[in-house]
């Protein structure tokens, strides 16, 4: 398994989530007769989130909307995370605050994109974020949501997402849906997940799915 999408131009390659094999046709289904399949590439973790929700709601006949990713800042090696660090200290001492690497404050904010003189690329990451969701979700799928990247955490990706659905869901069958694209669920009763909590877990986690209050069949994640 290659963690990193470097690799998506080889012949042979194929996205693959293990997790969704109950869930979507494999790859090794997607491959031509005769074609060795042997380099399987993961997604980002962004995308990872898409296909996944796009596995569970697909079955139902719901449309997820792309998830809003809030992607961690480490991506920007020590030097970021340090200067993040260094940056809340001052603000909430009132002082200047430095912007060597990311040009703006980033801070006690969310932003859709770096200052201009900044030594790293939101947009790149957001763009690499994006995959050709056609290669690894059924013929004829409803579900093509695009992720949208904005700055937030130290070390986590968060994301919240909706679909909508045909009819009024039941929270449990939602549940079972999100279980068996290979996504771990909150139990009730446990406190929403955290990006302490979910330290050290193989797949995302996702809070106990919650009906949207002005439409019926909408449901938030």
């Amino acid at each position: 398994m290659i963690l990193s999408g470097g690799l998506s131009v080889e012949s042979g390659a194929r996205l693959w989530i293990p997790a969704l094999d109950g869930a979507l046709a494999s790859a090794d289904a997607k491959a031509a007769p005769g074609e060795p399949c042997s380099l399987f590439l993961a997604p980002s973790a962004p995308a990872d989130v898409a296909i996944s929700l796009c596995g569970a709601f697909a079955p139902p006949g719901a449309q997820p909307a792309g998830p809003n990713v809030l992607p961690a800042r480490f991506r920007a090696r020590r030097e970021g995370v340090e200067e993040l660090e260094t940056q809340v200290v001052k603000l909430l001492s009132f002082e200047p605050i430095p912007q060597k690497v990311f040009d703006t404050q980033v801070g006690f904010n969310m932003l859709p994109a770096y200052g201009e003189e900044s030594s790293e690329n939101l947009e790149i990451f957001a763009r690499g974020s994006s995959v050709k969701f056609e290669t690894i979700l059924p013929g004829g799928s409803p579900c093509q949501p695009s992720p949208s990247c904005k700055l937030r955490f130290f070390y986590s990706h968060a994301f919240t997402a909706y679909a909508e659905f045909k009819a009024a869901p039941v929270v449990k069958g939602v549940v079972a849906q999100l279980k068996n694209a290979g996504l771990k669920v909150a139990d009730a009763d446990d406190p929403p997940p955290t990006n302490v909590s979910v330290a050290g877990e193989a797949r995302p986690v996702v809070g106990q799915p919650e009906a949207d209050p002005g439409i019926e069949t909408g449901v938030w994640l």
